[in-house]
């Protein structure tokens, strides 16, 4: 075998080794004797090993060649099949590259999976990730890795596993927090503990001890401090709380997650490892860039002048011999059919085997002339009327037969060329779904066929309707199947006769032909090519009358057809026709028929020579020496030359000559382009040539030197073909003649080749119609040349060798690498038991302007996660080792679910086309963008900032205006507003029970959409008396206290609230615990009720049962309550005096809320705040006391409490409530309740919306009929504190157009902690607008405004109109310099409403000065702003407002505290999200953040288990393509696991949080490389 040449052995131990194998594979010697025996046989001529310490032991490692037999024996016991791509030589050279990169091989985190997805693991055997298997020897990290790789180092048993799995895991917990943040100063626990050691240890393949490190190093190499770990996000106030909860996830270990503080938790241990793992030098950057539109550099590969070059003279072109024309050949195909048919009827021209070997049927010549006739009479006259028949000639027919009919098929092949209608020979589709089959429908519709013949049998097994008719296969046009059996057919008259003209150029028949895309193309072949070819065939062959050919092969299509159904019949052959299900079940059948009928030629692949190989041993007699010739048809695959080999090493004892084996090189465009011929001078021996792989991918021949690892060795396929003409042209661009040195596409020139793809003239030009070209720019001949589809060069003595097929090229970086050749080196990666070795699929996808590698492998059923884990890892670094390209994802797939062709081969195309829809349902995922991305945008380099000044004077110089607006101003409206002259609220309500007592205020409804309570004016007086007095009794608090008001939703909340104000304290609206989830939701209760400093809590009895309950006290501590009063009892006496505060800027209540990055602020809002706000509301929304507003929001904070308890007070209107939480149980309510009250404004939250949207998507319908009429809406306004979410307004809009809701009606408001509302869109006023921005340059800090729909382009919706009173200007975050129009900035605020200030317990005076008192450095420096922390910018619009004036629009781009800096650059979490919930139809929520500078992607699924990871490769996909960011973490989660608050938005600190600490029970996690 190939590993026996390397090494002169003589004769006789070659012998002795040979039944050595022999007794291995019958069982007759364990795997250990027979290793044992064949090192002492081959002991003495093996070169001693370098650096093989005698401490190893023998018995450590495995013989150094590795045994090609034990090899089959394995493979042969496994029952794998196709060896197309063995090379034990190869698979050296792979363990040799892996050992190279054990060297420097970091550990790679495993992906976690949930146990549902995981197929019997055994948990105790669970390694843990990266440290495969640990040996327990403290040597020095030397020797380590020397012998002991996983492929042949012992298995730790499953106990010694599982301790290790705990050593590791509370290794993991208790990482050494003392070392620094860069992870390398750490020591490792067992080993030498010296620092210089260490480094060593790290690179480690199987023993990365680093130790954890909760606050793991910034990876991206811009700072060097660990400061930039620190700054993660401003701790605005919760450091009231030392020990934070985590709301959502249950009672878990606290975590402190940007501060260096420790974390418990696996998660974090894998991505310090994956950050470890990252930190590896990558491949030298790249130096050129290309501008992509805009100043977003993407890399593009530039030549390196130190690659190989092509250096040798232009190449001439090959001619073949003469075609010599012998006297008796036919002038036609038919015509020797004809001859053969009436001369000797009773010559044997096909015999056909059943699946036991046995001879089933045998077609003479006779018969088979007699039965095309009737076949050809029948299909020109039976078939639709005399007058109009269905076929004529020159129509296209199908032919539809099952692999093991072959004499079926021939009669009708033959019937049809009689009849001169062109046969379409095709698969059989065996279900409506067939793999590829509709590209074929699309090639029989192209063609117009509306005829398919049939055997009978295959008739019958071919799907069927309900009434028995054949359905209509997917794309399929109309068929009628027509049987050919001659039973079913009638005599032709005696009189008919076939017309037979000599060859023509009329179309013989057409062969599919599938491309690397999936499509199918026909090749047409004209009657004069199929008779110059089968001439061709017969001289180079040397086929003589009678002589009996064995062929295994498909006869179709392709050298099964040429030589087996064409040019037998032309020389009057026998041919012997071997079915694949016999092969299957006897793969040595071909050659018991050889020798059984002393057959001269055999027409083989390969895979029939390997399965050969492992089957032989059952058969002694078995003679090979009548083989003349063995055609080999997948010659021109480079690894078909260790099956040649390894065949001619076995079975050269049983009579095989050397010369018999011919490989040849055939396409369906070409035919057969050269084949070797088989010559009886046995002392030429045929060509080979060992290429540099690193040569080849250049596209450029260099014999290999030194570097043995990534060699090809090539065959020859002997020489140019008769009467043709051959030259080599470059793959791309122009067809120049390629030179001596260089890999280019094989052109043919000759009669005998197809002429074009059927009814495609544009592709036919480019293929059939080649004219190459000298370096002069000269046509070389007058005649087109035919592209091959292969690649290779011609080598000496004209003799043809290909290296690979244009259909499996991928250009990478530039560089071609071939996928056989990617797919042979998986295969060499051992141990193979954990796929199986036929069914692996290699393509490329186009990833952010490149080809990306994708494997893809079915992955058998035994084999652990880990062991899959470890062989994909190993597969990485092979590749890598070899063709030095990375693989950008592998993945495993369970076994039998890759899309099969009819042959039993993997379709590609159908496989890439699941993966890039996400149907692939892998069961492993390893992604490498980290090795493979090398042409991302140059990080941005942060540039010193201009100072404010110069931007002041810029914006000057430029003509741009300062970036600043604001509503009408307060003071000049004049307006009845009764409420003004009251400086309270509180005076405002006893006013409004004394003039209007019976005016309807609150108006409550229930799910039902019934009022469930009301309160008018003095109901609401009177009640906030009794709570006044009641707090005053058994409260006994003084004016000034606090008191924490938990309710749900409604009018007791409301009462609760005006009793605070009449008793002088201060209210806080807490959101009430949720019964069904105390754990979680009670502890935020309590912390808001400490942290606000109550004196005591007011609440309704059924929450106060609640709160004293024992699950409550085991959330909280319950002891530590301040006093819990319960309002539904109230004294029946009213307070004897009401306060009245002395001072307008005292406390009138706090605002608590937690805001999206997790912190939980509260804001103090005077009563002047108060007044003005409520005034502000009213003059936007236009409210009056005969006004009706619907509300359906959660009263708790921010504008949402201000429109539910204040606002009505205060201008009089009636607001009619709708709990939120009543939608979950009748998501139409709200929308009813508008219609049912006429409402003309109505405010709700996106949640709201969303669960509108999604609840009655189907329902408009019904809704209609209900009577449900929204035309009289005016504004619908979602209360935010984010950038509009325009994507649900439009889909809101849309849904319920029909509804009579006019478009215009639908804006945003916007809010924040500073100013609880800034922009509402009230009644009067421009309608909102929309501008698209270019998303590349929000990165930038920079607003670039686009045309809708082009590349990158960002919609961005205005925030509703500015309130009056309330102005705004755009500053810049860092210099505090105001900015002009149009640019990104802070949005800063001045308003009578901004809150005055955070309500802390230390009162931290920088942070507040900063929020709430910020200047202008620059400009207007006097006057006082509150900052947002939100980015936006203002723009100037051609609409005016109310006053004349040309409008101001504002845009909210996104929070500073959520925006991720990321190489250079600022990310909104949204952009990303967006981009991922488009990807995939089960992803229906995305949330991302980033953990030690790596991005980490969670999605909900929404579907099976099994598609989650499908998500993994499109996730990294389009986060590369549309945002340039490679995502390190993939988290697929359950629905729901997304935290979201009360407002919609999602809480992505508390998922990160719930995420390191291990909480969110993920379906999978991919570490992505």
């Amino acid at each position: 075998m190939a590993d026996r040449d390397t090494l002169p052995l003589p004769l006789e131990v070659r012998a002795r080794l040979a039944e050595l194998e022999l007794e291995l594979s019958e069982g007759d010697i364990t795997q250990k004797g027979y290793e044992k025996k064949r090192s002492k046989l081959i002991g003495a001529y093996l070169p001693k090993p370098p650096g093989m310490e005698p401490s190893m032991g023998q018995e450590r490692r495995t013989p150094v060649t590795p045994s090609s037999s034990s090899r089959y024996h394995r493979r042969r016991s496994s029952g794998s099949r196709d060896e197309r791509y063995r090379s034990d030589v190869h698979t050296e050279a792979v363990q040799a590259a892996l050992a190279k990169h054990k060297e420097r091989k970091m550990a790679v985190p495993m992906p976690s999976k949930r146990r549902s997805l995981v197929v019997q693991t055994s948990m105790e055997a669970y390694t843990p990730p990266g440290e495969e298997h640990v040996r327990r020897q403290d040597t020095s990290s030397g020797s380590e890795g020397e012998g002991s790789g996983p492929a042949n180092g012992t298995p730790t048993s499953s106990q010694e596993g599982s301790i290790n799995m705990e050593h590791w895991i509370s290794r993991a917990i208790h990482g050494s927090t003392t070392s620094s943040t860069t992870s390398s100063s750490s020591t490792h626990s067992g080993g030498s503990g010296a620092a210089s050691r260490l480094a060593d240890v790290m690179a480690h393949a199987h023993l990365s001890k680093s130790e954890n490190h909760s606050a793991p190093p910034d990876v991206t190499g811009y700072t060097n401090t660990t400061d930039s770990i620190l700054m993660e996000r401003p701790q605005v106030s919760s450091n009231t709380v030392p020990n934070r909860p985590v709301p959502k996830y249950g009672n878990a270990e606290l975590m402190e997650t940007g501060d260096g503080v420790p974390v418990s938790s696996r998660v974090s241990a894998k991505i310090q490892q994956l950050v470890n793992t990252l930190k590896r030098p990558k491949r030298p950057p790249l130096r050129e860039f290309f501008v992509d539109d805009f100043e977003e550099l993407l890399e593009v590969q530039q030549p390196d002048p130190n690659l190989p070059k092509p250096e040798g003279a232009q190449m001439i072109s090959m001619r073949g011999e003469q075609l010599g024309v012998v006297t008796n050949w036919p002038p036609s195909l038919e015509a020797a059919l004809q001859r053969w048919g009436t001369i000797s009827p009773k010559a044997p021209c096909l015999t056909t085997m059943d699946t036991n070997g046995k001879p089933l049927y045998i077609l003479t010549y006779g018969k088979l002339w007699s039965r095309s006739m009737k076949v050809a009479y029948n299909i020109l006259h039976k078939l639709g009327s005399k007058q109009e028949p269905m076929l004529r000639p020159g129509d296209r027919v199908a032919l539809v037969f099952p692999n093991n009919d072959p004499a079926a098929f021939m009669v009708a092949f033959y019937g049809c060329l009689l009849a001169e209608v062109v046969p379409v020979p095709i698969e059989v589709p065996l279900t409506r779904k067939d793999a590829g089959s509709q590209q074929i429908g699309f090639l029989l519709g192209s063609c117009g066929v509306t005829v398919a013949l049939t055997s009978d049998a295959c008739h019958k097994g071919l799907p069927k309707g309900p009434t028995g008719e054949i359905p209509q296969f997917k794309g399929w046009p109309k068929l009628l199947w027509f049987v050919t059996e001659s039973k079913h057919l009638s005599k032709p008259p005696r009189d008919w006769f076939p017309h037979i003209k000599d060859a023509n150029n009329d179309t013989a028949y057409i062969e599919y032909k599938t491309c690397k895309d999936g499509s199918v193309l026909g090749v047409t072949v004209m009657r004069i090519a199929l008779l110059t070819h089968c001439q061709a065939l017969t001289q180079s062959c040397g086929y003589t009358e009678a002589e009996t050919i064995v062929n295994v092969l498909d006869f179709k299509k392709d050298v099964g057809l040429w030589h087996g159904i064409l040019t037998s019949v032309m020389n009057m052959m026998h041919v012997i026709s071997i079915p694949y299900s016999l092969m299957k079940v006897n793969p040595l059948s071909w050659i018991q028929k050889v020798c059984q009928y002393k057959a001269k030629v055999a027409c083989v692949k390969s895979r029939d020579m390997h399965w050969a190989l492992v089957a032989h041993r059952d058969q002694r007699d078995i003679s090979l020496c009548s083989l003349r010739m063995l055609v080999v048809a997948d010659g021109s695959n480079p690894w078909s030359i260790s099956s040649c080999d390894a065949f001619l090493n076995v079975f050269q004892s049983k009579g095989l000559k050397p010369e018999v084996i011919c490989p040849c090189a055939s396409s369906p465009e070409a035919l057969t382009v050269a084949i070797r011929r088989p010559t009886d001078d046995s002392n030429q021996p045929p060509g080979r040539g060992v290429l540099s792989m690193q040569g080849l991918s250049h596209g450029v021949i260099r014999v290999d030197s030194e570097e043995k690892l990534s060699v090809l060795t090539v065959q020859d396929v002997g020489t140019v073909m008769p009467g043709a003409l051959m030259c080599v042209v470059r793959p791309e661009g122009v067809p120049q003649l390629c030179r001596t040195d260089e890999i280019g596409e094989m052109c043919v020139c000759s009669i005998a080749t197809g002429t074009s793809y059927y009814g495609l003239s544009g592709m036919t030009k480019n293929t059939f119609e080649v004219f190459p070209m000298n370096s002069n720019g000269a046509p070389i001949s007058e005649y087109p040349f035919t592209r091959t589809g292969l690649l290779g060069f011609v080598g000496p003595g004209g003799l043809a060798f290909i290296a690979g097929k244009m259909d499996g090229l991928m250009v990478v970086g530039g560089r071609r690498h071939n996928a056989d050749d990617i797919v042979a080196t998986a295969l060499a990666v051992e141990p193979m038991k954990f796929v199986y070795r036929g069914r692996i699929a290699v393509f490329s996808i186009s990833v952010l302007h490149d080809e990306r590698i994708v494997v893809v492998a079915e992955q058998r059923p035994d084999s652990t996660e880990e062991d899959s884990f470890q062989w994909m890892s190993r597969v990485l670094q092979a590749i890598d080792g070899i063709h030095q390209v990375g693989v950008y994802c592998l993945a495993l797939v369970p076994s039998n679910t890759l899309p099969k062709t009819p042959l039993g081969g993997i379709h590609l195309s159908e496989t890439k086309q699941l993966f890039l829809e996400g149907s692939l349902h892998p069961c492993n995922v390893l992604m490498c963008p980290h090795t493979c991305v090398t042409n991302l945008p140059k990080p941005r380099q942060k540039q010193p900032e201009i100072g404010p000044a110069s931007v002041m004077v810029g914006n000057l110089v430029s003509g741009k205006r300062i970036a600043q607006a604001s509503g009408r101003d307060l003071a000049q409206i004049e307006d009845n507003d009764q409420a003004r002259k009251f400086l309270f609220l509180s005076e405002v309500l006893q006013w409004r029970a004394q003039t209007t007592p019976e005016h309807v205020l609150y108006t409550l409804l229930n799910s039902r959409g019934t009022i469930a309570s009301s309160l008018t004016c003095v109901q609401l007086h009177k009640r906030a008396e009794k709570i006044a007095a009641m707090l005053a009794e058994r409260g006994h608090l003084q004016d000034g206290d606090h008191v924490a008001l938990v309710y749900p939703p409604g009018i007791d909340l409301i009462a609760a609230f005006y009793g605070c104000l009449y008793a002088g304290c201060v209210p806080i609206t807490v959101r009430p615990p949720h019964p069904q989830n105390i754990a979680t939701t009670l502890p935020t209760v309590k912390m808001i009720v400490e942290v606000s400093r109550s004196a005591c809590v007011m609440t309704s009895q059924v929450i106060c049962k609640l709160l004293r309950s024992k699950e409550a006290s085991a959330a909280v501590d319950v002891r530590s309550w301040p006093p819990v009063l319960d309002t539904d009892d109230l004294p029946k006496k009213k307070p004897p005096l009401l306060y009245k505060p002395s001072n307008p800027d005292t406390l009138a209540y706090l605002d608590f809320s937690v805001s999206t990055t997790g912190m939980l602020a509260g804001v103090k809002m005077s009563h002047t705040a108060t007044s003005a706000f409520c005034r502000s509301i009213k003059l936007q929304c236009e409210l009056y006391p005969s006004r009706e507003v619907a509300i359906c929001l959660d009263p708790y904070c921010g504008l949402g409490f201000v429109l539910w308890c204040l606002c009505s007070v205060y201008s009089g209107h009636q607001s009619i409530l709708i709990p939120p939480s009543e939608l979950e149980v009748n998501p139409a309510l709200w929308l009813l309740a508008v219609s049912q009250y006429k409402v003309r404004d109505t405010f709700c939250s996106y949640s709201v919306m969303e669960l509108c949207t999604k609840g009655l998507g189907l329902q408009t319908e019904s809704l209609k009929s209900r009577g449900l009429d929204l035309s009289r809406v005016r504004t619908c306004v979602v209360v935010a504190e984010e950038r509009p979410r325009i994507a649900l307004t439009q889909s809101f809009s849309k849904l319920f157009k029909d509804l009579g809701l006019h478009p215009r009606a639908v804006s945003t408001s916007f809010g924040c902690r500073v100013n609880l509302a800034i922009c509402l869109q009230g009644t009067s006023g421009p309608d909102p607008t929309t501008v698209f921005v270019d998303m590349r340059a929000l990165r930038h800090d920079r607003v670039r405004l686009v045309e809708r729909g082009s590349p990158h382009s960002l919609p961005l919706m205005e925030s509703g109109k500015i309130l009056p009173g309330v102005r705004i200007i755009i500053a810049n975050p860092e210099t505090k310099g105001p900015l002009g129009d149009s640019h990104l900035g802070e949005i800063w605020v001045h308003s009578g409403h901004n809150a005055s200030g955070y309500f802390t317990v230390y009162g931290d005076e920088a942070l507040q000065s900063d929020h709430f008192n910020s200047r202008l450095s620059f400009g207007d420096t006097h006057s006082l702003w509150a900052r947002t922390g939100y980015l936006g910018f203002l723009r100037r619009t051609e609409l005016t407002d109310a006053s004349g004036e040309r409008h101001d629009a504002l845009y909210v781009v996104g929070a500073l505290d959520e925006a991720m800096e990321l190489r250079g650059m600022r990310y909104h979490p949204i952009d990303i999200e967006t981009s991922v919930i488009r990807t995939h139809k089960s992803i229906t929520e995305c949330a991302v953040f980033t953990w030690t500078n790596l991005l980490v992607v969670v999605v909900e699924l929404d579907g099976s288990e099994q598609e989650a990871l499908d998500l993994v490769p499109l996730v990294t996909n389009v986060v590369l393509e549309e945002h340039y960011l490679i995502v390190g973490v993939v988290v697929v989660v359950d629905i729901g696991v997304i935290p979201i608050n009360s407002r919609g938005e999602k809480q992505r600190m508390h998922l990160r949080d719930g995420f390191l600490a291990d909480q969110l029970d993920p379906i999978y996690v991919a570490y992505n490389m």
